[in-house]
Order: C-alpha cells, then sequence, then structure tokens
C-alpha cells in the first residue's frame, strides 16, 4: 500500500496535549413535542416521583434492568416482572463534567458516575448490573482523579416530594457515605 502513514503514536495522544476544537451552536427558538413513555419507562418515572426506584427482571437470565425495559435484550424474550431496587449502590466509574444536563458549559465541574443500584436479594458481577448515570455530590475533583470515588457507598438525596415531577432529576443527585 502507498502512501500510507503510520500513526506518529499508536498507543494515542496524552489528553493533555491534545488540542480539541470547540463548538458552540446558539439556541435557534423553542421546540415543542409530546413523547409517549410507554408502560416501561412511565411505571419508571412514576415511581420516582414517589421516591422509589423499580427495574424488571428476567429469570432465565438473572439480569435486572433499571432504567426498565420490557423485553430482555440478552434472552430475547418478556422480562418476568418488577422489582423495586434500593436508592443506594456503588460507584463503578466517574468522571469529572464541565457540561450540564442541559449541555450548557459549567464554571465549575461537577461529578458524574455510574451507579451500580442494590437489588435485595440478588448479586451481579461488574459488567451486568442495575444502574444509573447520575450526579454525584460529595465528590471532589481529587477523588475522581485519583479513582477514590470507584467503589464508594452512595445514596439517593431525594427532592423533597412536594416538587418531584416524575422525572430522574427528581433524584437531585447520589450522595457519597461516608462511614
Amino acid at each position: 500500500m502507498t502512501g500510507a502513514t503510520k500513526p506518529l503514536n499508536p498507543r494515542g495522544t496524552k489528553y493533555e496535549r491534545a488540542d480539541f476544537p470547540v463548538f458552540e451552536f446558539p439556541v435557534v427558538g423553542k421546540a415543542r413535542y409530546n413523547y409517549t413513555t410507554g408502560e416501561a419507562l412511565g411505571r419508571f418515572l412514576a415511581g420516582l416521583k414517589d421516591g422509589r426506584i423499580l427495574g424488571t427482571y428476567c429469570n432465565k437470565c438473572g439480569r435486572v434492568f433499571v432504567p426498565p425495559r420490557m423485553y430482555c435484550s440478552y434472552c430475547f424474550r418478556e422480562v418476568d416482572g418488577w422489582v423495586e431496587v434500593r436508592d443506594e449502590g456503588v460507584v463503578v466509574t466517574a468522571v469529572m463534567s464541565y457540561i450540564s444536563a442541559t449541555r450548557a458549559r459549567l464554571e465549575k465541574p461537577v461529578a458524574v458516575g455510574v451507579i451500580k443500584l442494590d437489588v435485595p436479594g440478588r448479586t451481579f458481577d461488574d459488567h451486568f448490573f442495575p444502574g444509573l448515570m447520575h450526579y454525584i455530590c460529595g465528590a471532589t475533583e481529587d477523588d475522581v482523579k485519583s479513582m477514590r470515588i470507584f467503589g464508594a457507598r452512595v445514596k439517593a438525596k431525594w427532592k423533597p416530594p412536594e416538587q418531584r415531577t416524575g422525572s430522574i432529576t427528581d433524584i437531585e443527585c447520589f450522595e457519597v457515605v461516608r462511614p
């Protein structure tokens, strides 16, 4: 193959040396739309409004889905039922983000992570587990960079019941549970 060039660094470029472009898109008007949640997501969001995290489970493979699904994507069959998941768990991975949930640029970064949620009577490995990606309050930038936050126990910090709307933001964040 003529003209092919070998990459300068086949293992990638260190983050500190990479020059990332910045793209900004102005907001043009407002879009109005309706979205039908369906049975699984609708019941999940109603549970959040009540201060509960709901999931579905498949008896054949043992997986629990949070957010819930109506069909097991591993066994290609309908799920067997619903389960209430605890609002506590363990941080599996985390990053510091300068981008908000609405894609606005933040002045101070926030910790965002994947939370492996506890399900009474069930255990899961590190590859297939019920979990949510959410903010982690109380985690510092150093906690994330040093990976101290990985494996930390966390608990959901809920909005007061009268402020809940049936949205994932009914959970303000997951707070680190300090021993």
